[in-house]
């Protein structure tokens, strides 16, 4: 795939990571698309690299999709953890 196909994945990600994970996050609009891009690298990255299921198959594939969510959803907790709390806000 594509680094732009990777890029627009991350930023559906992005949204659907925002969507699982409602509040409000210390970076906004803005730190929630880049974190669905770097999550969605990430995640592609961690699903060809120990998952055995290579990132070329295309943007269609569910499992790409999971593993660009699940890395939004890790780096989104991440990022809450580290820089404020949703709920204390």
């Amino acid at each position: 795939m594509a680094v732009i196909s990777w890029i627009i994945l991350g930023l559906l990600a992005g949204a659907a990571a925002k969507i699982l994970l409602p509040g409000k996050d210390p970076g906004g609009l803005i730190g929630t698309t880049l974190i669905g891009i770097a999550g969605a690298f990430i995640g592609g990255w961690i699903s060809s690299r120990w998952l055995d299921h290579p990132i070329t198959k295309g943007f269609y594939d569910g499992a790409t999709w999971i593993s660009a969510i699940g890395g939004a959803l890790v780096l989104l907790i991440v990022y809450r953890l580290l820089f404020g709390h949703s709920r204390s806000r």
